[in-house]
């Protein structure tokens, strides 16, 4: 359970850089919701820090983005070895003083595996996004605590 936890920050952290960070904003020191529509692909590399040590993790995915904040993807990552297909459902908010919350769902062969929130800010015209996680439940109710 812990090691999905932390491949779930992982992602997330990724997947908020990639929602907040595709298009210009629409005012030099304003951020929008329709800013941040768009079809995007992606990959994450990385290493998983596990107490028994370092795993390497790889993903490569695609989000599409729509005006109203709507986002859908899929995502393949390997882990460890450990090979998944991922969906991944939500919605984005974008506030006008560019900061934001993500709310995000990931299923696993059509069940759901986790939702997580993410407070969000972004910076240099949408550009570069910075989050944090709020908060990680699992389908049956528990919070598991995360720091990013």
């Amino acid at each position: 359970m812990r090691y999905k936890c932390v491949l779930t920050i992982v992602a997330m952290f990724f997947l908020a850089v990639l929602l907040l960070s595709g298009a210009p904003a629409a005012q030099a020191n304003s951020c929008t919701m329709a800013s941040a529509a768009g079809k995007y692909g992606f990959t994450l590399t990385g290493l998983l820090i596990l107490p028994t040590g370092p795993v390497p993790i790889a993903a490569v995915g695609r989000v599409t983005v729509d005006a109203a904040g709507n986002f859908s993807g899929t995502e393949s990552r390997n882990v460890g070895g450990g090979f998944a297909e991922e969906t991944i459902t939500g919605t984005l908010t974008v506030n006008p003083d560019c900061t934001g919350t993500v709310t995000l769902n990931a299923f696993e062969a059509g069940h759901l595996a986790r939702t997580v929130i993410l407070a969000t800010v972004s910076d240099d015209n949408q550009k570069e996004v910075r989050m944090v996680e709020k908060s990680l439940v699992l389908p049956n109710g528990i919070s598991l605590p995360v720091v990013i």
